[in-house]
Formats: C-alpha cells, structure tokens, sequence
C-alpha cells in the first residue's frame, strides 16, 4: 500500500536557483520599467539619469582601480615647466588614467547625461533612432570634456569637439547595430510555399523544400507530391508561373 502511494507520488523537479533569481530580477525590472513610463518626463528623466549615473560611477570606480598603479606611476613634471599645449596633453593623460573616485565621477556623468538625454529625446520624438542617440551621445561627450578637464585653455570649444566626436562614433555605432539586429528578409515564394504545406497538413515536408529548388528535386512521396502539384494546377497565379517557366 505505502509502496503505491510511493509510486503515484509526482516528483516536482527542482528550479536552479540562478534561473530564479534570474526570472525574479526580470520581473522586478519590468514592474519598474512599467511605473517608469506612468511617471511625468522630469520624473523620468531624472530617475534614468540617477540610476544610469549610479551604473556609470560603478563601473568607473572599477576601471579606476585598474588604472590608479599605471597612473601613479607616470612622471608628474612641474607645471610652471610646461606650455599651455602640454599642461593640456598632461590633463588628458591625467583624465584618461585617473584613480578610482575620478573614474567613477567621469562615467557617472558621461553614461548619466547619455541616458537622460535619450530618455527626454524618446518621449518627445516617440521613437528611438539615430538622431536622438546621436544628440544623446553629443551632450554626453561634451559634459565629459568638461568635467574630466581634457578642454584645456579653451574648453568650450573641445567640449564641442568632444561631443561631435562622440555623436559620430554612437551614429555609427547605431547603425551597425541597426543593420546586424534586423532579420534576413524571407524569400516570398518559400513563404506561399510553407503556407501552402500548412494548409495540405504537409508542413513536415517544408525541410525538404530547404534542400531542393524544384519539386521534382525534393525528395516527397507520390501522394503528397500529387496533393501538391493539384493545388498548384488550382491556383490560377502559381499555375501562370509554372507555364512561364516551361
């Protein structure tokens, strides 16, 4: 009796908990994504430029510690030595390969300008192309050239710089992304054809037609093949095509 009860016991099997933990956190995003739309434009704005800033400064305080030994190590001349082009260049280099608390301020306001300006730009254009990722990444690249001090003497004008070099590289960036992330377009006539199989209840055929050109190069046994070729001779369109071809 207990030997029964054993036997119709149904065994659950147990869930990773990554996969958990994974479907958790994407339930948690999708709530807040979903009060985020509700929320006015500066209430937005403001949390994307918060949370992405707060992205940003991490993974800068991460790349700083990486940086902080090749920084420290470099020669620091004295200032009074060198001419407004070099005191520009040592700034750079110094930007460039700063400590961690630099790093982090860096990308906090690099990644954070980014997201609230594409965040303003979508709701207002109500889509997300190249120009607002290019205008995104303009004020992003120029904000940065401020605050990290690469400007040199004339700030305003690399801060310009900066963000033109910046919009160029994500407008490419974009499209590159644009092109590759598209699906292949399906040829039309392989699509009727599948179609065609789904309504004679042939679909498990639809491989062989991967592999031939013609219907006399797949490999389909005589009744199907006849089910085929009488619905062909009953579609006036493919049935004109199929003259054509002759």
């Amino acid at each position: 009796m207990e030997r029964g009860k054993e036997q119709g016991m149904v065994v659950m099997p147990q869930q990773n908990p990554l996969e958990q933990l994974q479907a958790k956190f994407k339930e948690v995003e999708t709530s807040f994504r979903g009060w985020l739309a509700k929320q006015s434009l500066p209430v937005e704005a403001a949390v994307v430029t918060t949370t992405s800033a707060a992205q940003g400064a991490a993974i800068g305080a991460f790349m700083g510690t990486l940086t902080n030994d090749v920084s420290s190590s470099l020669p620091t001349p004295p200032q009074a030595s060198l001419d407004a082009q070099a005191m520009a260049s040592l700034k750079q280099a110094q930007a460039l390969s700063g400590g961690p608390l630099i790093q982090a301020r860096n990308f906090a306001v690099m990644t954070g300008v980014n997201a609230g300006i594409s965040c303003v730009m979508k709701r207002l254009r109500g889509k997300e192309d190249v120009q607002s990722s290019m205008v995104a990444a303009f004020g992003s690249g120029a904000m940065f050239s401020l605050v990290s001090g690469m400007g040199g003497p004339n700030q305003i004008a690399n801060a310009a710089t900066s963000g033109l070099f910046f919009a160029l590289v994500q407008g490419g960036l974009f499209q590159l992304g644009q092109k590759f992330s598209q699906p292949p377009a399906e040829d039309i006539y392989y699509s009727r054809t599948r179609s065609m199989l789904s309504s004679l209840g042939l679909q498990n055929y639809e491989k062989n037609f991967k592999k031939g050109f013609a219907l006399r190069d797949v490999k389909i046994p005589p009744g199907p093949r006849l089910l085929i070729l009488d619905h062909i001779q009953r579609d006036a369109e493919l049935k004109e095509k199929q003259g054509r071809r002759r």
